[in-house]
C-alpha cells in the first residue's frame, strides 16, 4: 500500500493508538509530534521494524501557522503524496468563566480549532489529488459541554461544524468526518467520583478502549461514499438525557 497518512499529536495516547492502527492497516505513517520528540521517534523506530521505511516522524507546533504549512509540505515530500489528514492533536484544560484569560482562550482555539483548518487547507490540494480524506478527533463535550470547560467545549464545537462545513465545501474530491470520543482515556490528573459517575451515566457503563477511536478512524479512511459525518464512539453516553 502506498497511501500515506498523517497523525497529529500521534506520539502518544489516542494519536499513538491511531498511528499503530493505520500502520497496521498497511499505510505509511507520518507522526507529528511538539515536545514528545523521544516518544515519538521510539514508536515510529518499532513500527519500521515491522515495515522498513513505513514510518517518520515529524515536529511542529501547532501553535504557529508558518509551522503548518511547512510540517504537511515535509510530510507530502516524504513519499510523494499525502492521502489522509487525521486532527488529533489537542489541548485539554478547565477554563471558568472568571479565571480564563485571552492567553487560554488561544492555548485551545488555537490547537483545537485553527490548526485543524489551516493544517486542511495546506493539505487540500496533495488530498484532492489522491482522493484523500480528514478525519478530525472531536468530542462528546462538543454536544454536552462538560462544566467549568467552556472554552475547550467551544473549540471541539467549532471543530465539529467545521467538519461537516468541509465536508460540503471540499466534496467530492475530498471526504471530511470526525470521530467523537466519549469516556476513553482519563486526563493524567483526574476526579475519580466524576469518572464514576459518567460510567454510571453510560449505557455500557465501562470505559472504552484507544482502538475504539483508532479503529472508527479506520473505517473513516476507508468508507468511500461517507463524509460530514461525526461518529461517536462513547458508549452510548450521548444518548442518555
Amino acid at each position: 500500500m502506498n497511501e500515506v497518512m498523517l497523525v497529529t499529536g500521534g506520539a502518544q495516547r489516542l494519536g499513538a493508538a491511531i498511528v499503530c492502527h493505520l500502520h497496521k492497516a498497511g499505510y505509511r505513517v507520518i507522526v507529528h509530534c511538539h515536545r514528545s520528540q523521544e516518544t515519538a521517534q521510539a514508536l515510529v523506530e518499532s513500527l519500521n521494524a515491522t515495515r522498513a521505511e513505513s514510518a517518520v516522524t515529524l515536529t511542529a507546533d501547532l501553535g504557529e501557522p508558518a509551522a503548518l504549512t511547512a510540517l504537511v509540505a515535509a510530510a507530502a515530500a516524504r513519499w510523494g503524496r499525502l492521502d489522509g489528514l487525521i486532527n488529533n492533536a489537542a489541548v485539554f484544560r478547565s477554563t471558568t468563566l472568571t479565571e480564563t484569560s485571552l492567553l487560554d482562550w488561544s492555548a485551545l482555539m488555537d490547537i483545537n480549532l485553527r490548526a485543524p483548518f489551516l493544517l486542511s487547507q495546506a493539505a487540500y490540494p496533495w488530498l484532492a489529488a489522491n482522493g484523500g480524506s480528514i478525519v478530525n478527533i472531536t468530542d462528546i463535550y462538543a454536544e454536552r459541554p462538560k462544566a467549568n470547560h467552556a472554552v475547550y467545549c467551544a473549540s471541539k464545537a467549532g471543530l465539529a461544524g467545521l467538519t461537516r462545513a468541509l465536508a460540503r465545501d471540499l466534496g467530492p474530491t475530498v471526504r471530511v468526518n470526525g470521530v467523537a470520543p466519549g469516556a476513553i482515556l482519563w486526563p493524567e490528573i483526574g476526579d475519580s467520583a466524576e469518572q464514576t459517575r459518567l460510567l454510571n451515566r453510560t449505557p455500557l457503563a465501562r470505559p472504552g478502549d484507544p482502538a475504539d477511536i483508532a479503529g472508527a478512524v479506520l473505517y473513516l479512511v476507508q468508507a468511500p461514499y461517507v463524509t460530514g459525518q461525526i461518529v461517536a464512539v462513547d458508549g452510548g453516553r450521548s444518548v442518555v438525557d
